[in-house]
Protein backbone atom coordinates (compact mmCIF):
# COMPACT_ATOMS: atom_id res chain seq x y z
CA UNK A 1 0.00 0.00 0.00
CA UNK A 2 2.89 2.40 0.69
CA UNK A 3 4.70 1.63 -2.22
CA UNK A 4 1.48 2.59 -4.27
CA UNK A 5 0.65 5.50 -2.37
CA UNK A 6 3.87 6.81 -2.99
CA UNK A 7 3.97 6.32 -6.31
CA UNK A 8 0.73 7.76 -6.58
CA UNK A 9 2.03 10.86 -4.37
CA UNK A 10 4.81 11.57 -7.13
CA UNK A 11 2.32 10.90 -10.32
CA UNK A 12 0.13 13.84 -8.61
CA UNK A 13 3.06 15.93 -8.23
CA UNK A 14 4.49 15.68 -11.48
CA UNK A 15 0.72 16.33 -12.96
CA UNK A 16 0.81 19.67 -10.73
CA UNK A 17 4.30 20.70 -11.66
CA UNK A 18 3.56 20.46 -15.37
CA UNK A 19 0.40 22.39 -15.09
CA UNK A 20 1.70 24.92 -13.14
CA UNK A 21 5.19 25.39 -15.37
CA UNK A 22 2.07 25.92 -18.06
CA UNK A 23 -0.14 27.75 -16.21
CA UNK A 24 2.74 30.07 -14.66
CA UNK A 25 3.91 31.00 -17.76
CA UNK A 26 0.58 31.38 -19.62
CA UNK A 27 0.16 34.93 -20.99
CA UNK A 28 -3.30 36.69 -19.83
CA UNK A 29 -6.41 36.26 -21.14
CA UNK A 30 -7.38 37.10 -24.71
CA UNK A 31 -7.85 41.17 -25.80
CA UNK A 32 -10.59 42.69 -26.41
CA UNK A 33 -9.57 45.28 -28.95
CA UNK A 34 -11.75 48.02 -28.81
CA UNK A 35 -11.37 47.66 -24.61
CA UNK A 36 -8.25 48.19 -25.68
CA UNK A 37 -8.20 51.37 -27.89
CA UNK A 38 -10.50 53.03 -25.57
CA UNK A 39 -7.85 52.66 -22.78
CA UNK A 40 -4.48 54.01 -24.49
CA UNK A 41 -6.78 56.71 -25.90
CA UNK A 42 -7.52 57.52 -22.37
CA UNK A 43 -4.06 57.31 -21.52
CA UNK A 44 -2.94 59.92 -24.32
CA UNK A 45 -5.89 61.98 -23.16
CA UNK A 46 -4.12 62.65 -19.92
CA UNK A 47 -0.65 62.44 -20.76
CA UNK A 48 -1.40 65.83 -22.71
CA UNK A 49 -3.98 67.25 -20.01
CA UNK A 50 -0.66 66.56 -17.46
CA UNK A 51 1.11 69.60 -19.86
CA UNK A 52 -2.23 71.35 -19.98
CA UNK A 53 -2.85 70.75 -23.50
CA UNK A 54 -6.57 70.28 -23.90
CA UNK A 55 -6.77 70.92 -27.56
CA UNK A 56 -4.21 69.01 -29.63
CA UNK A 57 -6.05 65.17 -30.48
CA UNK A 58 -4.83 62.04 -30.12
CA UNK A 59 -4.91 60.11 -33.39
CA UNK A 60 -6.82 56.81 -33.84
CA UNK A 61 -4.52 53.60 -31.94
CA UNK A 62 -3.61 51.45 -34.30
CA UNK A 63 -3.70 48.03 -34.08
CA UNK A 64 -0.28 46.38 -34.93
CA UNK A 65 -1.39 42.75 -33.79
CA UNK A 66 -3.87 41.16 -31.97
CA UNK A 67 -1.89 41.63 -28.46
CA UNK A 68 0.25 45.03 -29.70
CA UNK A 69 -0.92 48.58 -30.34
CA UNK A 70 0.51 51.94 -31.35
CA UNK A 71 -0.62 55.30 -29.86
CA UNK A 72 0.18 58.35 -32.11
CA UNK A 73 -0.85 62.01 -31.13
CA UNK A 74 -1.04 64.96 -33.58
CA UNK A 75 1.85 66.91 -32.16
CA UNK A 76 4.98 66.79 -30.53
CA UNK A 77 5.17 66.60 -26.78
CA UNK A 78 7.30 65.88 -23.89
CA UNK A 79 7.37 62.64 -22.36
CA UNK A 80 7.72 62.24 -18.17
CA UNK A 81 8.16 58.92 -17.71
CA UNK A 82 7.21 59.05 -14.21
CA UNK A 83 3.63 60.71 -15.58
CA UNK A 84 3.83 58.03 -18.22
CA UNK A 85 3.87 55.18 -15.55
CA UNK A 86 1.41 56.20 -13.29
CA UNK A 87 -1.23 56.97 -15.80
CA UNK A 88 -0.83 53.92 -17.69
CA UNK A 89 -0.98 51.63 -14.23
CA UNK A 90 -4.48 53.80 -13.42
CA UNK A 91 -6.00 52.77 -16.57
CA UNK A 92 -5.48 49.88 -17.09
CA UNK A 93 -6.02 48.93 -13.68
CA UNK A 94 -9.81 50.53 -13.88
CA UNK A 95 -10.43 49.00 -17.49
CA UNK A 96 -9.82 45.30 -15.95
CA UNK A 97 -7.11 45.62 -18.34
CA UNK A 98 -4.31 42.91 -18.76
CA UNK A 99 -1.51 43.36 -16.23
CA UNK A 100 1.54 41.55 -18.04
CA UNK A 101 2.80 44.44 -21.00
CA UNK A 102 6.10 45.93 -22.55
CA UNK A 103 5.11 49.82 -23.28
CA UNK A 104 8.02 51.42 -25.71
CA UNK A 105 8.27 54.99 -26.78
CA UNK A 106 9.55 55.43 -29.91
CA UNK A 107 10.60 58.39 -32.01
CA UNK A 108 7.94 58.72 -34.83
CA UNK A 109 11.39 59.64 -37.53
CA UNK A 110 13.81 56.81 -36.56
CA UNK A 111 11.88 54.46 -34.64
CA UNK A 112 14.21 54.14 -32.23
CA UNK A 113 12.97 53.44 -28.71
CA UNK A 114 13.94 56.57 -26.41
CA UNK A 115 12.23 54.39 -23.34
CA UNK A 116 10.72 51.51 -22.11
CA UNK A 117 9.34 49.37 -19.34
CA UNK A 118 8.07 46.39 -18.82
CA UNK A 119 5.10 44.77 -15.91
CA UNK A 120 4.84 41.32 -15.08
CA UNK A 121 2.40 41.31 -11.88
CA UNK A 122 2.27 36.79 -11.85
CA UNK A 123 6.31 37.03 -11.45
CA UNK A 124 5.58 40.49 -9.22
CA UNK A 125 7.99 41.88 -11.79
CA UNK A 126 8.38 45.67 -12.51
CA UNK A 127 11.26 46.87 -14.96
CA UNK A 128 10.75 51.07 -14.91
CA UNK A 129 14.07 52.46 -15.35
CA UNK A 130 15.01 56.59 -15.35
CA UNK A 131 11.51 57.96 -13.86
CA UNK A 132 13.22 61.56 -13.51
CA UNK A 133 14.46 61.74 -17.13
CA UNK A 134 12.17 63.70 -19.24
CA UNK A 135 12.32 63.37 -22.75
CA UNK A 136 12.52 66.18 -24.72
CA UNK A 137 9.52 67.82 -26.75
CA UNK A 138 9.55 65.49 -29.68
CA UNK A 139 7.25 63.76 -32.39
CA UNK A 140 6.50 59.78 -29.95
CA UNK A 141 4.73 57.02 -30.76
CA UNK A 142 3.55 54.69 -27.51
CA UNK A 143 3.29 51.11 -28.22
CA UNK A 144 2.40 48.76 -25.96
CA UNK A 145 2.27 44.74 -26.63
CA UNK A 146 0.32 42.44 -23.94
CA UNK A 147 0.48 38.98 -22.90
CA UNK A 148 -2.38 37.09 -24.71
CA UNK A 149 -3.36 33.64 -23.53
CA UNK A 150 -3.61 31.04 -25.93
CA UNK A 151 -7.19 29.43 -24.44
CA UNK A 152 -6.79 25.94 -26.10
CA UNK A 153 -2.94 25.84 -24.77
CA UNK A 154 -4.39 23.84 -21.09
CA UNK A 155 -6.40 22.02 -23.27
CA UNK A 156 -4.03 21.20 -25.57
CA UNK A 157 -1.49 19.93 -22.54
CA UNK A 158 -4.07 17.82 -21.07
CA UNK A 159 -5.04 16.02 -23.75
CA UNK A 160 -0.99 15.23 -24.22
CA UNK A 161 -1.05 14.25 -20.17
CA UNK A 162 -4.17 12.12 -20.49
CA UNK A 163 -2.32 8.97 -22.13
CA UNK A 164 0.81 9.57 -20.06
CA UNK A 165 -0.98 9.68 -17.22
CA UNK A 166 -2.95 6.12 -18.05
CA UNK A 167 -0.03 4.69 -18.98
CA UNK A 168 1.72 5.77 -15.95
CA UNK A 169 -1.22 4.94 -13.50
CA UNK A 170 -1.18 1.31 -15.08
CA UNK A 171 1.92 0.79 -14.63
CA UNK A 172 2.38 1.89 -10.97
CA UNK A 173 -0.62 -0.78 -10.86
CA UNK A 174 0.55 -3.39 -12.46
CA UNK A 175 4.01 -3.27 -10.58
CA UNK A 176 2.63 -3.21 -7.19
CA UNK A 177 -0.06 -5.87 -7.56
CA UNK A 178 3.11 -8.24 -9.17
CA UNK A 179 5.06 -7.05 -5.74
CA UNK A 180 2.78 -7.68 -3.33
CA UNK A 181 0.45 -10.64 -4.45
CA UNK A 182 0.85 -13.73 -2.93
CA UNK A 183 2.29 -16.05 -5.76
CA UNK A 184 3.13 -20.09 -5.08
CA UNK A 185 6.23 -20.33 -6.84
CA UNK A 186 6.33 -24.26 -6.40
CA UNK A 187 5.14 -26.72 -4.20
CA UNK A 188 7.47 -25.71 -1.87
CA UNK A 189 7.69 -21.53 -1.87
CA UNK A 190 5.48 -19.29 -1.30
CA UNK A 191 5.75 -15.75 -1.85
CA UNK A 192 4.31 -13.01 0.15
CA UNK A 193 5.36 -9.76 -0.50
CA UNK A 194 9.10 -9.34 -0.30
CA UNK A 195 9.04 -12.70 1.51
CA UNK A 196 9.75 -16.46 0.97
CA UNK A 197 7.99 -18.90 2.89
CA UNK A 198 8.92 -22.44 2.77
CA UNK A 199 6.27 -24.34 5.17
CA UNK A 200 8.00 -27.45 5.34
CA UNK A 201 10.90 -25.62 6.27
CA UNK A 202 9.57 -23.83 9.04
CA UNK A 203 11.09 -21.11 7.86
CA UNK A 204 10.82 -17.18 6.39
CA UNK A 205 13.46 -15.68 4.31
CA UNK A 206 13.73 -11.88 3.35
CA UNK A 207 16.76 -10.68 1.13
CA UNK A 208 19.36 -14.25 1.72
CA UNK A 209 17.90 -13.63 5.40
CA UNK A 210 16.62 -17.07 7.63
CA UNK A 211 13.72 -16.13 9.77
CA UNK A 212 12.73 -19.47 11.81
CA UNK A 213 9.02 -19.68 12.57
CA UNK A 214 7.80 -22.40 14.74
CA UNK A 215 5.12 -25.10 13.74
CA UNK A 216 2.36 -23.23 15.59
CA UNK A 217 3.23 -20.03 13.32
CA UNK A 218 3.89 -21.88 10.03
CA UNK A 219 0.40 -23.11 10.41
CA UNK A 220 -1.62 -20.22 11.27
CA UNK A 221 0.48 -18.67 8.46
CA UNK A 222 -0.31 -21.43 6.05
CA UNK A 223 -4.23 -20.39 6.74
CA UNK A 224 -3.85 -16.64 5.93
CA UNK A 225 -1.70 -17.27 2.95
CA UNK A 226 -4.59 -19.69 2.00
CA UNK A 227 -7.12 -16.63 2.28
CA UNK A 228 -5.26 -13.03 1.81
CA UNK A 229 -6.99 -9.87 2.46
CA UNK A 230 -9.79 -12.25 4.06
CA UNK A 231 -11.54 -12.14 7.71
CA UNK A 232 -10.49 -15.70 9.26
CA UNK A 233 -12.27 -15.84 12.44
CA UNK A 234 -11.07 -16.68 16.14
CA UNK A 235 -12.77 -19.97 15.88
CA UNK A 236 -11.70 -21.18 12.68
CA UNK A 237 -8.30 -20.65 14.05
CA UNK A 238 -8.44 -22.31 16.81
CA UNK A 239 -10.28 -25.21 15.39
CA UNK A 240 -7.74 -25.73 13.00
CA UNK A 241 -4.59 -25.07 14.49
CA UNK A 242 -5.55 -26.92 18.13
CA UNK A 243 -9.26 -28.20 18.38
CA UNK A 244 -8.43 -30.59 15.67
CA UNK A 245 -5.71 -31.80 17.37
CA UNK A 246 -7.44 -32.25 20.12
CA UNK A 247 -5.99 -29.53 22.25
CA UNK A 248 -8.06 -26.63 23.36
CA UNK A 249 -5.95 -23.07 24.15
CA UNK A 250 -6.98 -19.91 25.88
CA UNK A 251 -4.88 -16.72 24.36
CA UNK A 252 -2.32 -18.89 22.66
CA UNK A 253 -3.33 -17.98 19.55
CA UNK A 254 -2.66 -13.83 20.15
CA UNK A 255 0.66 -14.90 21.44
CA UNK A 256 1.35 -16.62 18.14
CA UNK A 257 0.02 -14.16 15.97
CA UNK A 258 2.02 -11.20 17.64
CA UNK A 259 5.37 -13.42 16.88
CA UNK A 260 4.32 -13.26 13.35
CA UNK A 261 3.58 -9.92 13.31
CA UNK A 262 6.91 -8.92 14.61
CA UNK A 263 8.81 -11.56 11.92
CA UNK A 264 6.82 -9.77 9.42
CA UNK A 265 7.45 -6.34 9.92
CA UNK A 266 10.04 -5.36 7.66
CA UNK A 267 7.94 -5.39 4.48
CA UNK A 268 5.15 -2.51 4.99
CA UNK A 269 2.54 -3.50 2.33
CA UNK A 270 2.14 -7.18 4.98
CA UNK A 271 0.09 -6.70 8.12
CA UNK A 272 -1.73 -9.05 10.22
CA UNK A 273 -4.68 -6.57 11.54
CA UNK A 274 -6.85 -7.68 14.47
CA UNK A 275 -10.77 -7.38 13.63
CA UNK A 276 -12.30 -7.05 17.02
CA UNK A 277 -14.00 -9.60 18.44
CA UNK A 278 -14.19 -10.95 14.86
CA UNK A 279 -10.32 -12.53 14.19
CA UNK A 280 -7.62 -11.83 11.91
CA UNK A 281 -6.92 -10.94 8.48
CA UNK A 282 -3.48 -10.69 6.65
CA UNK A 283 -3.56 -7.52 4.44
CA UNK A 284 -1.00 -7.74 1.61
CA UNK A 285 -0.98 -5.05 -0.83
CA UNK A 286 -4.38 -3.07 0.06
Amino acid sequence: MLFFTRAMKHLVLFVFLITCAVSCHSPQKNLEPEKVKVALRTIGHELLLAQKDSTSLVLPVESLSEDSYRLKFQYNLMIKPRDLVSIVKRVFEDVSLSEDYILEVSECENGEVAYSYQVYQKENIEIIPCLGRELPVACYNIVVSFSVKNETSHWMIWLLLIPVLGVSYLTIKYFYSEKNKIRVNNGKEISIGTYSFFPEQLKLVKQATEITISRKECEILELFVERPNQIITREELTKRIWEDNGVIVGRSLDTYVSKLRKKLQDDENIKITNVHGVGYKLEVGL
